[in-house]
Order: C-alpha cells, then structure tokens, then sequence
C-alpha cells in the first residue's frame, strides 16, 4: 500500500492479537472499497467515458460525500428519482439496489437503465422473491428508510416486515410460525443482527435462516478487524459518511470491543487534536465505500502529531471482483468494434 508523506511507514503486518502499548497508530485491513463500491464507481466513470455527460445516477452511487463529489465534476448527475432525469436519458441505478418499480418507470420514461446493484444486493433481494413465491412471511432486519431496505422490501411488500434492531422484535407478527424466514441488510453490525435473530427465535423457534449469510464478506471483514484492534485503542478513527451504514457500523464495533473512544470523520480535517490528547495508541479504519487515499490523509495528518508509525494490522485477504453490469459492457464491446 501507499504511504502518506511524513509517515514512517508500515513496520509490519501483523495476524494476532495486538498488545503492545507503544505510541502508533494501527491501520486496519481490509478497509476501504470492496468489490461492490468498486464495481459501482467504475460503473459511472466507464458510462462517462462511453456516453459522455451528463449521466444520471438515481441517489449516491455509493454513500461517500469525496466519491460523489468527484463523479459530480465529471459529469455525473444525481437525483432523487426518475422523474427528475430527461427523458431518453441515461441513469445509473445506486450500488444499493432498487425495488421493481423503480425499473418500470424507468422503462415508461425510455431511460435507458444500467444496474449497478451490488450483487450481493441481489442475491438477498432473489431471496426476498423466492421465498415470497413459496408465501412466507419475511422478516427483514435492517435500518428504516435505508435505500438497500427500502429495494429488498420492493421485491416482495405484501411478504415483508421491516426489523429494525432488537428493539424491533416485539412488534413482529406472522400469519404461520412455521413459515417464517429471516433475511438483512448487508451491512449491518454482525452481532446486533445475530441478537436481533436470537430475540427472534425465543418468539418463533421454528424461524428459518437465509441459506447464507446475507451480511456481505466486506462488512464482516471490516468489522472483525477493527474488533481485533479496538481493545488496544485509546481511539479508532473510521472514514466514512454519516450515511454509510457500514462505516457508522465500524465505529460502533470499535467501542463495543473496548476502544475508549471512536469517531467517524469524513476527511482528515474533520480531526480535532482534542481527541488524540493522552492517546498512545490510533486505530485507522474505513468503510467500504472510501477511496484509500482519504485514509492516507488521515495517517498524515496524525503523523504530523506524532503518530508516524503505522503498524498494518491483517486479519483477511480480499480478492473478489465483480463484473461491470451487462448493459454497459455491451455498449463497451459494441463501441470497440466500430
């Protein structure tokens, strides 16, 4: 990996538990994009080199203030909805997915759609209709009003019940407790889910699990990392949005694990020295729709305050890639030929 200036550098990379106390900083990986996000970013910037400006994109690509800020200087436009993007136009659907409906009236507008759903997205949101088709009630575990819910919950409105936490489980109610299944976000906290399914099954002991896990791979790696590091931290900083549930997640996770402090910043210089005062020890993190090179700023911005020792902290290889959607390599392949 890179290394921001005035950083001494990666002294090792370690794969047990931390307990040394010396002043550094222990930079967590994985971090940062995983094979959704990166798939769906490059989705925009390929469609803007294939169309040209301006392409719409339905809501954030991904939730990432620096990542949308960048695509929106190339050309891309963001909007709320459909019908805020011209018709015969071209939109690109968010890494979050999206419910049927959205797709028709994408359809009765003649914008030409590309899906950059994650497919780990899509795998859940298969899930929902299949298990619907079979007629039964769903209980769904995530956030209220988070764009992934709102598209899982699309494909089958009549089936599905939104569970938001364990707080949730006592207003759930069922036709059949024999029939009953449970699926999530994707990018929630591993162990409020798993309460959240154990709360669930003390009510309907007959509840059944979808046939993997639905908490993507990068979410549970981020997460596993940080809670390796977080009990030597005297704070851990995550990169991300507020609106990144993965990352606020992150944050969570650190203090859960024993951090003494965590905060989510955006940028580097949304870093007050108050929080490094009396610290030895910085946990480094991002969410899974950062661009390293924000964590780079971050690690020189600490390393001007003494924090210049990093200490690479492994507990997972990531090599999985996606492919770009079908309806842009199309168009990809058609336009190379010419």
């Amino acid at each position: 990996m890179g290394v921001a200036p005035g950083v001494a550098g990666v002294r090792g990379t370690y794969h047990g538990r931390v307990t040394e106390t010396r002043k550094r900083v222990l930079l967590a990986r994985p971090r940062g994009y995983c094979a959704g996000v990166d798939r769906a970013v490059q989705t925009v910037e390929e469609a803007l080199k294939l169309y040209g400006a301006p392409v719409y994109v339905r809501k954030q690509i991904v939730h990432n203030k620096h990542v949308v800020s960048t695509l929106e200087a190339r050309g891309a436009i963001f909007v709320e909805e459909n019908e805020e993007v011209p018709e015969g136009s071209i939109v690109v659907f968010s890494a979050h997915g999206v419910a049927p409906e959205v797709h028709e009236q994408a359809r009765a507008r003649n914008l030409k759609a590309i899906d950059a759903t994650c497919p780990l997205v899509t795998k859940v949101h298969h899930e929902a209709k299949r298990y619907a088709a079979q007629d039964y009630d769903i209980l769904l575990i995530g956030h209220e009003g988070h764009e992934e819910v709102i598209g899982t919950a699309g494909e089958a409105p009549a089936h599905i019940q939104l569970v938001d936490g364990p707080d949730g489980v006592d207003k759930v109610t069922v036709r059949d407790p024999e029939k009953v299944v449970w699926l999530s976000q994707t990018t929630l906290s591993v162990d409020e889910t798993m309460e959240t399914v154990a709360r669930l099954k003390t009510r309907l002991p007959l509840l059944q699990s979808p046939p993997s896990d639905d908490i993507c791979y990068a979410t549970q790696n981020r997460q596993h990392v940080v809670k390796e590091i977080a009990p030597s931290c005297d704070v851990v900083i995550v990169v991300g949005s507020k609106n990144s549930s993965n990352s606020v997640r992150l944050v969570e996770v650190a203090l859960d694990a024993g951090a003494r402090a965590g905060h989510l910043v955006d940028f580097a210089s949304e870093i007050r020295d108050e929080w490094l005062v009396g610290a030895t020890t910085v946990g480094v993190s991002s969410g899974a729709s950062v661009p390293e090179e924000l964590v780079m700023d971050v690690l020189a911005f600490l390393a001007e305050r003494g924090f210049g020792e990093v200490t690479e902290f492994t507990t997972a290889e990531e090599r999985l890639t996606f492919s770009l959607p079908q309806e842009l390599r199309r168009d990809m392949k058609a336009a190379a030929t010419r």
